[in-house]
């Protein structure tokens, strides 16, 4: 069977062995509901505890602080929605560059009498100092500013931004969900500046898909999405999705133990990867901002992104024309049009994200490949003018 290079793990991350072993009994002989009182539930309810462990350890966390979820788009609007509802309706104040599982809950809260108020962000996609010490002024009771953004890979400062923004009183979000695995994570330090919630998810970090925790402070009052039976915390009910919690702990357990030689690898990687990028003439975007060591994001003049990611498909390659949970969206990046790219360049923007299983090999052939590619497609367009 044909099987590209894959090389598109913002997107999902292919599951560990140790993970799927981990996970095999769950789905088998080990199939207890964890609110069940007899063995096969006690075993079922151990697996979960011990799965709320590793993942608390992993991001500097109490296990108590630790709520799973279906998936970060979950976890992220129990954050906002759930706060929300527990408080008067005032400012919630997001980056520009937010995923959409933080912007439209965020548009929903602004229909329902919120003030949404959009940071801006500098042409690197870093937050905006100024514009964020503005936005401040309106007191917001609610922040959410991502940690490593999933497109361009620039990370922010979260913990001095929520510093700065403790005189405001708002309950501090940010969503970690690509850091996980790539950057250090502690909760508590994040938490003594000023963070109050943070969210994770195990398909970007060699686990499963339908699992992913929303960490938060317990000072923080939320009205749970799904009410029901009262699991985790009353916050979330619905039987637990014992196999990918399971999962999720041990990809959380590994990931702490890669933390310094994986992104060492990967970055030089992406550097070999984009001193080819420059010699064929892509324009690479944050390329001066701090960026998680996977993530590479550039654009040729005059080429089409999606047609540029179709044929590399074709020719063995799995790469993304930008995020993938909103692919179905035809619109340039709203990413790179709060950084201030011009929609033609934008149009053209395509994502390398590279993970523990790629190679110099890989790179070498990927740029190889890259230049055929866009050497055929200007071609192509030299004859459509």
């Amino acid at each position: 069977m044909f099987r590209p290079v894959y090389l598109d793990h913002n997107a999902t991350t292919p599951i560990d062995p140790a993970v799927r072993a981990a996970m095999l009994p769950w789905l088998e002989s080990q199939f207890g509901n964890p609110s069940s009182r007899h063995e096969y539930g006690r075993a079922a309810r151990r697996a979960v505890d011990e799965a709320r462990q590793r993942v608390a350890a992993a991001v500097g966390a109490h296990p108590t602080e630790v709520l799973f979820t279906s998936g970060g788009s979950e976890a992220n609007n129990l954050f906002l929605k759930g706060a929300a509802a527990c408080c008067k309706p005032g400012t919630v104040a997001v980056s520009a560059v937010e995923h959409p599982c933080i912007l439209r809950p965020a548009e929903q809260l602004a229909r329902s009498g919120w003030d949404l108020r959009r940071i801006a962000v500098d042409t690197l996609g870093r937050v905006d100092g100024a514009d964020f010490a503005e936005a401040l002024l309106a007191k917001p009771r609610i922040i959410s500013l991502m940690l490593a953004n999933n497109e361009n890979g620039v990370v922010q400062d979260v913990a001095a931004l929520a510093y700065s923004a403790r005189f405001a009183g708002a309950w501090f979000h940010t969503d970690a969900v690509q850091a996980l695995g790539k950057l250090p994570l502690d909760f508590r330090t994040f938490n003594e500046a000023g963070v109050h919630a943070l969210t994770v998810s195990a398909h970007k970090a060699y686990g499963p898909k339908g699992a992913a925790a929303l960490v938060v402070d317990k000072r923080v009052e939320l009205q749970p999405l799904i009410a029901g039976g009262g699991h985790e915390r009353g916050l979330r009910s619905g039987t637990e999705n014992v196999p990918a919690i399971v999962g999720f702990g041990v990809a959380c357990e590994l990931a702490a133990t890669r933390l310094v030689e994986l992104p060492q690898r990967l970055t030089a990687l992406r550097e070999k990867l984009e001193q080819g990028l420059v010699q064929l003439g892509a324009t690479i975007f944050s390329l001066t901002a701090e960026r998680l060591s996977n993530t590479s994001y550039f654009a040729f003049s005059g080429l089409d992104g999606e047609t540029l990611v179709g044929k590399l498909d074709r020719a063995g390659y799995a790469v993304a024309s930008g995020a993938a949970c909103s692919s179905a969206n035809p619109e340039p990046s709203h990413v790179l049009a709060a950084m201030g790219v011009a929609p033609e360049l934008a149009r053209g923007a395509v994502r390398v994200s590279l993970g523990a299983g790629n190679t110099e090999t890989d790179i070498e052939q990927f740029i190889n490949t890259l230049q055929t590619t866009v050497g055929s497609l200007r071609g192509l367009t030299a004859v459509a003018v």
